[in-house]
């Protein structure tokens, strides 16, 4: 068993945010009320409390509880001892990230918030040099953005951006894979059980319609919201790595044009939500938001910011300010490609990939599970 137990993960666990560990007394009121504790084998959160307490590292690297929990709050709200359940998954979660990550930035940034920030600070001053020093002509009588910008150089780097980001989220995911599966049990699933299991993994990626179950009026008003957040940030993902061409333009389409519209809703579904979120964040009443780590004020703050440069932009192009349409287009790809570059690999943002492969996951050990024991039964002798 050796190596099987670490005596420092409730530490570990405590660094990323686990503060009130020490109170739970594993009483089990956290899973009695539970919607998503579907089982009688100790159910989550005690379950993940369970191997933090117990320093069963391995096991909780190969759990997918963790991802499991849409953070509700029923469990903190309920808990006796104010042991706050909800946010040790929270911090599970934040663990694993940085488990899955081999390159041990995500681990850095989730425990020492002025690494994340000087991190986000060198690629803003790289993109801001990028542009002081390579920037084309400076047209003044008018706005020439893709003259400034050229177009198609900023989607070269919108794709070598995304190559490099695809790189590391789905080495993450691998690993998590890898854990979760068993390792070298992962050969002995039927290829066909992987393929089955996938529309599940888009059906959440795209809805997270598992949210719902967690069954309370306020669960469902936050999974619309956030289900419109997503919408927005793929939107502008599509606009801006597929159709830039077609997106960034220096002709001002009129204001019912295809991919004006599309714009302004990415802008307002990215906007609504996460200035709604900060705003929770300062009043601490959702119990979601009553503890909050620097991640996540990070991660809310430098979205926020993204959609509302970018719109700054698109004003003062329709508007003919020139020079405030460079100056501030600058600002909004120093904001948004770090934004993109540390968070979305390495922070909060990466739950956007494991939350959904981890439905899919579980749907692949649950299927494989029930294939081995039909095996198992059907070559047992028939009676008589």
């Amino acid at each position: 068993m050796a190596g099987q137990f670490n005596p420092d993960l409730h530490e570990d666990l405590r660094r990323f945010g686990a503060r009130d560990l020490d109170m739970c007394m594993n009483c089990g009121t956290c899973t009695s009320i539970c919607p998503m504790s579907e089982d009688a084998g100790g159910g989550f959160p005690r379950r993940v409390i369970r191997l933090v307490q117990t320093g069963r590292q391995k096991r909780l690297e190969a759990s997918l509880d963790p991802w499991l929990c849409y953070y509700c709050g029923d469990c903190t709200l309920n808990c006796p001892r104010d042991a706050n359940p909800a946010e040790v998954m929270m911090a599970s979660r934040r663990y694993l990230t940085a488990r899955y990550d081999f390159t041990g930035l995500a681990s850095l940034f989730y425990r020492s918030v002025w690494a994340e920030l000087a991190a986000i600070g060198l690629v803003g001053l790289l993109v801001t040099g990028l542009f002081v020093f390579l920037h084309g002509p400076v047209v003044l009588n008018h706005v020439a953005l893709n003259t400034f910008a050229p177009v198609k150089w900023v989607e070269r780097g919108d794709w070598i951006m995304a190559a490099i980001l695809s790189f590391f989220l789905l080495a993450g995911a691998a690993r998590m894979a890898w854990w979760t599966l068993g390792g070298p049990a992962m050969r002995r699933i039927s290829p066909a059980i992987y393929l089955r299991q996938v529309p599940a993994f888009f059906v959440q990626l795209f809805s997270q319609n598992r949210w719902r179950r967690c069954g309370t009026h306020r669960s469902v008003v936050r999974w619309m919201k956030h289900l419109l957040l997503v919408s927005g940030y793929l939107s502008m993902l599509t606009l801006v790595l597929i159709l830039l061409r077609w997106f960034q333009t220096d002709h001002v389409y009129p204001f019912y044009y295809p991919q004006r519209l599309w714009g302004y809703y990415a802008t307002a579904a990215l906007l609504y939500p996460t200035g709604d979120f900060i705003v929770s964040r300062f009043r601490r009443k959702e119990p979601i938001h009553m503890f909050s780590e620097a991640s996540d004020w990070i991660f809310l703050i430098m979205l926020f910011l993204t959609a509302l440069t970018g719109i700054l932009v698109n004003v003062f192009r329709v508007n003919g300010f020139p020079l405030a349409t460079y100056v501030v287009y600058i600002i909004h790809l120093s904001i948004a490609v770090p934004m993109l570059v540390v968070e979305v690999p390495f922070s909060k943002w990466s739950h956007i990939m494991y939350r959904p492969l981890s439905i899919y996951l579980a749907g692949v050990k649950q299927a494989a599970a029930e294939g081995k024991l039909l095996a198992v039964r059907d070559a047992e002798p028939v009676a008589g």
